[in-house]
């Protein structure tokens, strides 16, 4: 496996990392203190590229493959954890699954602005007693002539309030049928289409949250994405990529807390010397370095597959599961090299600390990787 990067992707990747620089460091704390979605900097974003990333350039996007998707994400994400989540859910979730599902009335309409960063998208499965038991959700889709009606409440939904269009999971049939789940896209501003609570989180606290209500959200049958009744397929292999996704994410924190620590390290003195020459910080830095190693190689991995088109969901489990689990120890590590200062938010580790954690729980937690995963070997 070769996974040395092309010329191409080594432009895509400092793009990302000077827009991150120019564009995202100098918020970062703003944002986050006040819970602030910086919705204008998603058009810029949208200027450079980043929100169509695996969108074929006929539809308005970029036309890169995951390689250079994993790239930039990593670096918007090394200086900004919120930033990072809402760019994987708009590209990943949203609008993969229209570019994934939809027909060519439906991408020709909604990706040219989902691409352009004109639009942001959110997508919408998760309800307060379904998390990881999707195949139980309670909001409905009922077919009223040329019309969909839909009901239902969505929790922990990326864009819920901000988003101009969104993907939904509702059930078409009977709950524990398979088959009985379809997916449906909802513009901004559909009567019945509103956001409820926005949710006040440990950390990502500048990528919004919210609830999304339908209460009797009338949309055109032609917003069916697919097939009816092949929702719930169609989401598993949308959160097969959202966990390279998520794993990128993963790795761009662990990669920001650990540079930060590195660079602290060599500048922090005590007892006549840099910290680092200690023994106990330097074995700590190499545990750091080595674990962040391995999750790129295991994330690098799953995209390989997912751009030749093979089976990816046991690899990308493992990705996720690992790289996440690893931006949490990462970020605590960075927090301990920091000591005192790693507390307090003039300095920025805390803050990866915080951003770290969602990594373990979103888009499937640590133990549903472990139920996939293990499935996948005993099977």
């Amino acid at each position: 496996m070769d996974f040395s990067f092309s010329e191409n992707q080594k432009l895509v990747q400092e793009m990302a990392k000077d827009f991150a620089a120019k564009y995202i460091a100098p918020h970062v704390m703003e944002w986050d203190e006040s819970q602030i979605f910086p919705k204008e900097l998603f058009k810029e974003m949208g200027r450079h590229g980043l929100m169509g990333v695996l969108v074929p350039e006929q539809y308005g996007g970029s036309g890169f493959g995951y390689f250079e998707y994993v790239a930039a994400l990593v670096e918007i994400s090394k200086v900004c954890g919120s930033i990072g989540l809402s760019m994987a859910a708009h590209n990943s979730l949203c609008t993969n699954h229209i570019l994934q599902f939809g027909n060519e009335v439906q991408k020709n309409k909604w990706l040219p602005k989902l691409s352009t960063g004109e639009w942001v998208g959110a997508w919408g499965l998760t309800e307060s007693g379904t998390g990881s038991d999707a195949g139980h959700m309670l909001t409905k889709a009922e077919k009223v002539g040329n019309e969909w009606v839909l009901n239902g409440t969505k929790c922990f939904i990326t864009h819920g309030k901000s988003g101009d269009i969104a993907v939904m999971m509702a059930r078409t049939g009977d709950p524990d049928d398979t088959h009985a789940m379809s997916a449906f896209v909802i513009e901004q501003g559909t009567p019945g289409y509103s956001a409820g609570k926005k949710e006040n989180k440990l950390g990502m606290r500048a990528s919004e949250t919210t609830e999304v209500i339908l209460n009797n959200c009338r949309i055109p049958a032609e917003n069916l994405l697919g097939k009816e009744g092949d929702g719930f397929i169609q989401a598993l292999k949308i959160l097969d990529g959202g966990r390279i996704s998520i794993a990128a994410l993963s790795l761009g924190i662990a990669q920001g807390a650990f540079d930060h620590a590195l660079a602290y390290s060599k500048e922090r003195k005590q007892f006549g010397q840099a910290i680092s020459s200690f023994q106990g910080i330097s074995f700590k830095l190499a545990d750091m370095a080595t674990e962040i190693e391995a999750a790129s190689l295991l994330i690098y991995r799953s995209a390989d597959l997912k751009m030749r088109g093979l089976p990816v969901t046991r690899e990308s489990a493992m990705a996720k599961l690992y790289a996440s689990e690893v931006a949490v120890k990462v970020a605590n590590d960075a927090v301990q090299i920091f000591g005192g200062y790693g507390y307090m938010k003039d300095f920025p580790v805390e803050k990866y600390y915080r951003d770290a954690k969602l990594c373990t729980i979103g888009e499937g937690t640590s133990e549903i990787q472990k139920i996939v995963i293990g499935r996948s070997i005993l099977k």
